[in-house]
């Protein structure tokens, strides 16, 4: 069994589609997304529809994304909100205007069941965004950094790549995971990138919701794979740009 995680899909979901066949993911493999499963494309509506029925046959866990509890927010209440209609929020409104309340019923249901964290056996932390709490996860204050934080992505990038868990100097944030994977920040909006490496964090975000690719990676052997530019799948839209 593979344990693969995969970045941020932004209602990618024909990027996700491809890279799942790429990856030759089966029902043996344990599937882990890092959150924000909407906003961006126009098929957010489908994007949903196809974790909730991926769920029903393969080994999945769902972490929770800002980008999902905003849009959860609005499906419950019809309240605008300028900032996320802004960051990709409008393609998913006019994607949920075509469908019926029973469809939105069942994806409040889907985002309520998201999780803030994963931790695996291994001890590796699974998290959309971060936390701040020194003493780890179980410790921290306010459920809404693990999926809002950006603050461990840039103390993980400013460590000293010589450092190790084991030095006294490493951040005691971090020391308590053998890994920790994220997704959140894009590592670029531009360009086609890889999966990046920060200290013991690993960031899979490589910017399916502007002009970069959908990544899924084994977390075990590193190998990992990415779809086409998710751009190229919806000629016409902007996404996040």
């Amino acid at each position: 069994m593979r344990t693969l995680v995969i970045g941020d899909v932004h209602s990618g979901l024909y990027a996700l589609e491809q890279l799942l066949e790429r990856a030759q993911v089966t029902q043996k493999d344990q599937l882990i997304f890092l959150g924000d499963y909407v906003d961006a494309w126009s098929t957010a509506v489908e994007t949903v529809d196809f974790l909730i029925g991926l769920k029903q046959n393969y080994n999945c866990k769902f972490i929770r994304g800002n980008h999902d509890e905003l849009c959860k927010e609005w499906l419950l209440t019809q309240k605008e909100n300028p900032q996320w209609l802004a960051h990709g929020g409008a393609a998913t409104r006019a994607s949920y205007l075509q469908t019926d309340k029973e469809t939105w019923h069942s994806h409040v249901e889907f985002y309520d069941a998201l999780e803030n964290y994963y931790l695996s056996e291994d001890n590796r932390l699974f998290v959309h965004a971060g936390f701040t709490n020194l003493k780890g996860v179980d410790f921290e204050y306010f459920d809404q950094l693990f999926y809002w934080d950006r603050t461990l992505w840039e103390l993980a990038k400013a460590i000293d790549s010589k450092l190790s868990p084991s030095d006294e100097d490493f951040p005691k944030r971090l020391s308590h995971y053998t890994e920790i994977f994220i997704g959140h920040t894009p590592i670029s909006k531009t360009g086609e990138v890889l999966p990046k490496k920060a200290a013991n964090v690993w960031n899979v975000d490589t910017g399916a919701a502007f002009k970069g690719k959908l990544t899924l990676m084994d977390v075990n052997t590193k190998e990992f794979w990415q779809s086409d530019p998710v751009h190229t799948f919806y000629p016409g839209e902007r996404g996040r740009n």
